[in-house]
Order: C-alpha cells, then sequence, then structure tokens
C-alpha cells in the first residue's frame, strides 16, 4: 500500500509506451521489501531540464533515463560518477538530500548479456553513437581487448567522433564505418544501439540483410519485441541471435543496488520482464 512514506523512483524518457521498467522495478521492491513505487514519464527533450527540477522539488528518490536523453541529461545533474563521465552518457540518477548524481549500468548490463560469448581477438561492430552504444564501446573496449571496434551509422562525424575517443582512452583499434560498408568490414560480433526494431519501427533494420554472415554474433540491445526484424534475419542466416532482454535486466539489478544499498532480486526481475512483454504480445525496447 502507497503512503506518505513511500519513496517513488521513475524513468524519463520519449517514448515509453514500451518500457516494461515499471513491472521489473515494482516485483523488485516487493521481493526485497521495500517500500516504493515507479512510474514511467514521457518527457519530451525540451521539457528534460524542467523534468530533472521537478524531480528534485518533489523528492523523487532516483530516476532511469532512457532514450533521447542519456547525454543531455548530464547538464542537469549535480554531479556524474566517474566512469558515466568518461563514457559520456548516464541511464540512472540517484536523488539524496536534493543532490542528483548521475551513474551508467549499461555496460555492465551489456558484458552480462554477452558473457559466455568472446569477444577478444575479434571485430565489434557497434551501430550507433547515442548513450547506450557509447556504454557497450567503453565497456568492451576496457575489457574485453577486441581486434576492432568497428563504430557505424548514419553521421560519419558522430562515427568518428566516437572512435576516436575509444582509440585515445583504450589504445584499441577503432575505426568508423559508413552503413553501407559494413559488408565489407566483416565483423564478428554486430551490437545494435540504436531503436530501429523497437515500436513504432518494427518493421525496419539497422544494416542491410547482406551484411549478416553465418556464425556471427548479432546482438540487438531493443528488447522488445522479444525477435526484433534483425534477430529474425539473424537467425535466418545462421547467426547467434541474442536480445535486449539480458541487458535490460542487467542494468536494472544494477540501478535497484545504486538507489537501495540491496542486491537485486536478479530472477524475479527477469522474471517480471517476461511476463509483461508476454502480455504485451511483444509490441514495443
Amino acid at each position: 500500500m502507497t503512503t506518505s512514506r513511500t519513496r517513488l523512483f521513475c524513468l524519463v524518457g520519449d517514448p515509453v509506451d514500451h518500457s516494461v521498467s515499471p513491472e521489473i522495478f515494482t516485483r523488485a521492491f516487493e521481493a526485497c521489501g521495500v517500500d516504493a513505487a515507479y512510474l514511467a514519464f514521457r518527457v519530451p527533450s525540451r521539457c528534460l531540464g524542467e523534468a530533472v527540477a521537478g524531480i528534485r522539488a518533489l523528492g523523487i528518490s532516483g530516476f532511469n533515463v532512457t532514450i533521447p536523453h542519456k547525454i543531455a541529461v548530464m547538464r542537469h545533474l549535480d554531479a556524474v560518477e566517474g566512469a558515466a563521465k568518461e563514457i559520456g552518457a548516464v541511464n540512472v540518477v540517484k536523488v539524496e538530500g536534493g543532490r542528483s548524481v548521475g551513474y551508467n549500468t549499461d555496460g555492465e548490463g551489456a558484458l552480462r548479456a554477452l558473457s559466455g560469448r568472446r569477444l577478444s581477438g575479434r571485430r565489434v561492430a557497434i551501430l550507433g553513437y547515442g548513450g547506450a552504444a557509447r556504454a557497450v564501446a567503453f565497456s568492451i573496449a576496457s575489457s574485453q581487448r577486441p581486434e576492432e571496434i568497428i563504430i557505424s551509422g548514419r553521421d560519419p562525424a558522430k562515427a568518428m567522433g566516437l572512435a576516436q575517443r575509444l582509440g585515445a582512452l583504450f589504445g584499441v583499434k577503432s575505426t568508423p564505418s559508413s552503413l553501407d560498408g559494413l559488408g565489407k568490414a566483416l565483423p564478428d560480433v554486430l551490437i545494435n544501439a540504436t531503436p530501429l526494431g523497437m515500436a513504432p519501427w518494427v518493421e525496419e533494420m539497422p544494416v542491410d540483410r547482406d551484411v549478416l554472415r553465418e556464425g556471427m554474433v548479432v546482438f540487438d540491445l531493443v528488447y522488445n519485441p522479444a525477435e526484433t526484424k534483425l534477430l529474425g534475419e539473424a537467425k535466418a542466416k545462421g547467426c547467434i541471435a541474442i536480445g535486449g532482454l539480458e541487458m535490460l535486466v542487467g542494468q536494472a539489478a544494477a540501478a535497484f543496488e545504486i538507489w537501495t544499498g540491496i542486491d537485486a532480486p536478479l530472477g524475479e526481475m527477469r522474471r517480471a520482464a517476461e511476463e509483461a512483454l508476454k502480455v504485451r504480445g511483444g509490441s514495443g525496447a
């Protein structure tokens, strides 16, 4: 039961209709006996600063940040934790005593999803250069020793910028590539960190199917629908297809621990996500 002492947490993004974060965190709070509630708020980019100020004013204890705000939110926070500052993106914010501190748990979630898949000595292509793409790229570059990281997207300047930053920070070979040039790059691992595949882009793919090769690891950060068009094509081509659910649960578990100081009930959180997606019929990430 909600009372005047119930702590409130929320999701800030645009869109948020697809999100199963409310179900995940509600289950986690219940499982651990935490008196808290979780809501999702659609916040257009023009209102982001006001939203963060409102969160502070209302005494909300913390919030998740999703597309398109993971980079822009940083300028509205009081502090940003070291790894998130290095990545240049935030997906979790803790508010305590009116002070907001940003963190990034996306990279941890991605590595959890890719556990058991060899990345060292392999060519890893990352599609996108936004907050999630940056977190995944930094985590792989700093801990997995890939042969090369290829950054690909529609904006050559942004792809070049991220590739150069990875090379400068971690000494890893990192190169930009156009989407059309990915087929020639011959990556061993392909990671989609764009929103293509989620609603309203469920019929779209971030790359041409000719880029996919048998044995390639294809990891789509989109988790709703559970099987995106990209993953469906990857399976048809004999690729190893990995959906975004495990990353979602992994980063959510890390956020829960930041907010509460309690070990996250990972199994309960995963079941909550699976049940929510089943009810929705896989309609949206």
